[in-house]
C-alpha cells in the first residue's frame, strides 16, 4: 500500500494535465545537464539525449558556480550511467538465457531499462520547438548519427556475420531503432503539448498499436508501442523527481526492485514470451486476442513505470566517480553492439563455461565494464566525428526574424 502511495503521488500531478508552462529551452547534446544556480529546483539547460547522450564530462569535484553561471544536477548523469549499464549488461548475457538466471535476469531488466531511457528523454525534451536551432540539432544528433551507425552495423553484420550485404534506412538494424523512435517522438513533442490529457492519449495510441498490423519500417511498432512513457516524461517536472529522493522512497525503492526480480524469476520467467518486453510485435503476432493483448499492455506499461521510479530512487543526487561518465552515454549505447555481436558471430557464447550461473555473472559483470570504457574520454576523442560531428557546413545561414 505504502509502495502504491508513493507511485500515485509521483504520477498524480501528472496524470491530471501538463500544468503550468516550463520554462526551460532545450540546449545542444554538448550541454550539461544542470539546474540554475540561483533556483536549484528549476530544471533549466539540458541535453538533447537525457540517457543515452554525448556532452563534456563532469569535473571528478563539484565546483562552485560562478554567479550567473549554470551548474550541473549529478541525480541525472547518474541515472544516465546506470542505465547504460543494464542495457550493455542486459546484451551481453542474451545469448545465455537458456540458464534460468540469465533469463530471469534479463526479463526483468528488460522491462524497465528502456522506459527508464525513454522517460528522461521526455523528461528533457518538454521545449523543443521547430526552430531553425533546434531543428539543426535535431538532424545534427539524431539523424547523422543514426545515418552512420544504420550504415556501420549493416556492414559489419555481412562483413563479420556473413550475411546478404543490405542496408536499409526505413527498417533499423539492432540498436539504431531508439535513435529513430527519437527522431519521431521530438517531432511529435509540440502536439502533445496541446492536449488535455496526454498521458492517457498515449495509452490509447499504444493499446490501439498494439491492435493493428503496423509495419517494420519505421519501428512503427516501437514508435506508438513505447510513445506513453516519453509522454509521461513531457509532463514530469522536477518535484516529481524530488519525491524519489527522499530517504523512505530509497527504501521501497529497493523492497520493489527486489520484489519485481522475485516475481520475475518464480512467475514471469515461467509463463511469460519475452517477445513482449521488445514492443515491437502486435497482438496478432503474439498469438493473443485484443482483449488479452490490452491488458498484457497495461501490466507490463504499470510494472515499467514502478520499476523506473525504484530505480531512479536508488540512483546517487550527489557527484560520484562515474558521474562524468553520464555525459558520454550515446558512445557506449551505439558501440558496444560491435563487441556482443563479435561474441556471436564468432560463436564464443557456445563455450561452456558461460553456460553458468558463474559464467551469466561474469559476463553481466564485462558488459559492465565494457560500457563504462565507452563512456570515457579517449573513446570520446576517436569516435567524436561520428556521434558529435560538426555540421555547420551543411546548413544555410539562420534566418533573424524581420523587424515590421
Amino acid at each position: 500500500m505504502c509502495l502504491g502511495l508513493s507511485v500515485w503521488s509521483f504520477l498524480a500531478p501528472v496524470l491530471s494535465g501538463p500544468g503550468p508552462t516550463v520554462s526551460t529551452l532545450l540546449e545542444s547534446m554538448t550541454s550539461p545537464t544542470t539546474h540554475s544556480a540561483a533556483s536549484p529546483q528549476s530544471p533549466v539547460t539540458t541535453p538533447d539525449l537525457p540517457v543515452v547522450t554525448a556532452e563534456p564530462l563532469a569535473p571528478a569535484r563539484a565546483e562552485s558556480p560562478a554567479p550567473g553561471r549554470r551548474r550541473r544536477d549529478p541525480f541525472f548523469d547518474n541515472a544516465k550511467f546506470l542505465a547504460i549499464v543494464l542495457v550493455v549488461a542486459g546484451h551481453s548475457i542474451v545469448d545465455l538465457r537458456d540458464v534460468r538466471l540469465a533469463h530471469a535476469l534479463y526479463l526483468f531488466v528488460y522491462t524497465f531499462h528502456m522506459p527508464v531511457f525513454i522517460v528522461i528523454t521526455g523528461y528533457f525534451s518538454r521545449n523543443f520547438t521547430f526552430s531553425g536551432g533546434k531543428a539543426r540539432k535535431l538532424i545534427t544528433n539524431l539523424g547523422v548519427p543514426y545515418v552512420v551507425f544504420e550504415t556501420a552495423y549493416s556492414t559489419y553484420h555481412w562483413a563479420v556475420g556473413s550475411s546478404d550485404f543490405e542496408i536499409s534506412l526505413l527498417d533499423p538494424y539492432y540498436l539504431t531503432w531508439f535513435l529513430m523512435a527519437l527522431f519521431m517522438w521530438r517531432l511529435s513533442t509540440p502536439v502533445w503539448q496541446q492536449i488535455r490529457w496526454p498521458v492517457a492519449v498515449a495509452v490509447g495510441v499504444s493499446l490501439l498499436a498494439g491492435m493493428s498490423d503496423l509495419p517494420d519500417d519505421l519501428e512503427m511498432n516501437r514508435v506508438f508501442g513505447l510513445v506513453p512513457f516519453y509522454v509521461l516524461g513531457l509532463m514530469l517536472k522536477q518535484e516529481h523527481f524530488d519525491l524519489l529522493k527522499r530517504p523512505k522512497a530509497r527504501v521501497l525503492g529497493a523492497l520493489t526492485l527486489l520484489a519485481g526480480f522475485a516475481f520475475t524469476l518464480f512467475v514471469a520467467d515461467r509463463h511469460m514470451a519475452t517477445e513482449w518486453v521488445y514492443w515491437r510485435s502486435g497482438n496478432a503476432a503474439l498469438h493473443v486476442g485484443n482483449l488479452t493483448g490490452s491488458a498484457m499492455r497495461l501490466a507490463l506499461m504499470t510494472a515499467a513505470i514502478v520499476l523506473v521510479a525504484a530505480f531512479l530512487t536508488l540512483v546517487p543526487g550527489r557527484q560520484t566517480w562515474f558521474t562524468g561518465l553520464g555525459g558520454a552515454t550515446l558512445y557506449a549505447y551505439l558501440l558496444h553492439g560491435f563487441f556482443t555481436k563479435l561474441m556471436e558471430y564468432m560463436g564464443w557464447y557456445d563455450a561452456a563455461f558461460l553456460h553458468t550461473i558463474p559464467g551469466v555473472l561474469g559476463t553481466a559483470a564485462t558488459g559492465a565494464v565494457l560500457a563504462t570504457l565507452l563512456c570515457t574520454p579517449p573513446v570520446r576523442t576517436v569516435m567524436h566525428w561520428a556521434l558529435e560531428p560538426d555540421m555547420s557546413w551543411a546548413f544555410v545561414p539562420l534566418r533573424r526574424p524581420r523587424k515590421a
